[in-house]
């Protein structure tokens, strides 16, 4: 992987920051589901990203949002685990012939079917984590579900959308 294959994400990955911080800070649905839309920049890197460089992306997106948000590196720690996780998901949920170096995956590339049963898992680890951090020594366990499972649900939502109404089609929506 080269520069010049890296710089649409890098790119998209900065943009994701850049709204996340100035206009999805305070989005909530009634207290309890949080959008994570930045985490697309993650999910939509290329398949064949070599692992460290993976991880290297992922903590200095969870930090940038951190130093933003004042949360002392709890979104560090879960995109990083994130990063950490996604290759291992990716080879579990691998179509039949496997992917091709050109594949990213999206909802273009792979279906909206292949990108949910992707996605949500991914965010789903990342909200328990980040949650558990954030309500560390309250022993609130409802809390911490309940905020991950709907945190997550919204994110994928908006995801999806965003993808839908932003991205290029490249083949029929499955």
């Amino acid at each position: 992987m080269n520069f010049k294959n890296m710089l649409p994400p890098v790119l998209m990955i900065l943009v994701l920051g850049f709204i996340q911080i100035m206009f999805l800070k305070n989005l909530a649905i009634f207290g309890m589901a949080f959008c994570f839309l930045y985490l697309l920049g993650i999910l939509n890197l290329p398949v064949v990203i070599p692992p460290i460089t993976l991880l290297l992306i992922s903590f200095g997106l969870g930090l940038t949002i951190d130093v933003f948000y004042d949360t002392l590196g709890m979104n560090a720690a879960a995109t990083t685990f994130v990063g950490f996780l996604r290759p291992y998901w990716l080879k579990i949920i691998s179509p039949t012939g496997g992917y091709d170096d050109s594949n990213v995956p999206a909802i273009s590339e792979m279906g909206i079917g292949w990108y949910v049963s992707y996605s949500l898992p991914l965010i789903l680890a990342f909200s328990l984590v980040f949650f558990s951090a954030d309500q560390w020594g309250s022993g609130t366990t409802y809390g911490v579900i309940s905020k991950s499972v709907l945190s997550s649900i919204f994110s994928v939502i908006l995801i999806i959308i965003v993808q839908l109404l932003f991205f290029e089609r490249k083949n029929k929506i499955r």
